[in-house]
């Protein structure tokens, strides 16, 4: 591994990479060097299993889970189920395909859906809704909130019948938290006023859930009341939850029932994978820990403030921030990278993301380095 060295006030010599692992890093302030650990606000993705999950991944019991189903993975979908308020649930590999099988079993060749501007499904996940589920999507502005359109706003989009050359429109897709929003949540009330929008418009919904756990904590409710009449989830236990990959996609069985032949159809299809539904299993014990994760980011947002920066307040584990000297997005993460603080664009923002594997101390330190580095 190479040895990455910032110069700060002085001659700036080799960079920090931004899609490396990176070991420690050596910062210069003011002509005197300091070894250090770079601290990672990238996404809360980067937490890692501890030893009980991957003790449990060790001793899970296992099967074909195509062939059969493997004993462990039944378990995790039934239980989740119930948690989310589903008849059934279908483990996936990742957020992505979830949203995948979802969208390619609502939409037939050609529909189009509706989702929020900056959605998941829209910009993160490399136009899949539209290549492979066949959708065209339509964004809908943020106007009943962040990271929500209003209900209104649902109803105009989705128009109604006209003739058989136009565009027939049959999905909303939603997202909670949104996550280039800030993390931002949606109330059960407005969920449930969206929902009914699209109802009445014909509409099937589709939830991005990804951060739904994060939601529910923030709000203080049961995940299943953020589900409430959509006909499909998913959820994810890989962000900040310690599982390395793993997500569900939910809904009635007949829903899952097609789903579990999409997934088949997109290689989703795996073996023994309780070794990694174990560890999702464990995640699940541990979603009231995001709470902690939540008032990290109201820290590092409080600090970020008292330093000048604009901050949208963050409602989950998410910040989002512009430095305060107007140097530019693009500017701003590399001066944060060359102080060893990583953190990501988003949304025309710095995007930090708080997670399990930040440690005790780590906010005070990042901030610390940019009074340093940047200046109060």
């Amino acid at each position: 591994m190479r040895r990455a060295v910032s110069r700060i006030n002085g001659v700036q010599g080799e960079l920090l990479p931004p899609c490396d692992v990176i070991g420690p890093v050596t910062v210069e302030f003011n002509g005197s060097e300091t070894s250090t650990s770079p601290l990672d606000f990238r996404s809360d993705t980067l937490t890692v299993p501890d030893e009980r999950m991957r003790t449990a991944m060790a001793e899970a019991e296992v099967g074909d889970n195509v062939i059969d189903t493997d004993p462990t993975i039944r378990r995790l979908e039934e239980r989740v189920a119930e948690i989310l308020g589903m008849q059934a649930a279908l483990w996936t590999p990742s957020g992505t395909m979830a949203n995948l099988v979802a969208l390619s079993t609502h939409l037939r060749r050609g529909d189009r859906f509706l989702a929020p501007r900056g959605a998941h499904v829209l910009v993160n996940e490399l136009g899949s809704a539209a290549w492979l589920a066949g959708g065209m999507p339509e964004a809908l502005d943020h106007d009943g909130g962040p990271g929500r359109p209003s209900p209104a706003t649902v109803r105009a989009a989705a128009g109604g019948s006209g003739p058989y050359y136009t565009l027939r429109t049959t999905l909303l897709s939603l997202e909670n938290t949104h996550n280039s929003a800030g993390g931002a949540v949606t109330p059960p009330d407005e969920h449930a006023l969206l929902v009914a929008a699209a109802r009445d418009a014909g509409l099937r919904v589709h939830l991005d859930g990804a951060r739904i756990w994060n939601a529910s904590v923030a709000l203080g409710v049961p995940p299943a009341e953020l589900t409430a009449d959509v006909d499909s989830v998913s959820a994810c236990f890989s962000k900040g939850l310690g599982a390395p990959a793993g997500s569900v996609v939910a809904g009635s069985a007949e829903f899952v029932e097609q789903a579990r032949r999409m997934r088949q159809m997109l290689g989703g299809g795996m073996r023994q994978i309780g070794v990694l539904a174990s560890a999702c299993l464990v995640a699940l014990d541990r979603v009231g820990d995001l709470a902690d994760d939540h008032a990290k980011a109201a820290e590092l947002a409080a600090g970020l403030r008292e330093r000048g920066w604009e901050v949208v307040e963050p409602q989950t584990n998410i910040v989002l921030a512009a430095a305060p000297d107007g140097a530019g997005l693009a500017k701003t993460c590399d001066r944060l990278r060359t102080l060893g603080i990583l953190a990501l664009p988003m949304a025309g923002k710095v995007r930090f993301v708080l997670h399990r594997d930040v440690r005790q101390g780590d906010i005070a330190e990042a901030l610390r380095r940019i009074d340093r580095g940047l200046g109060r």
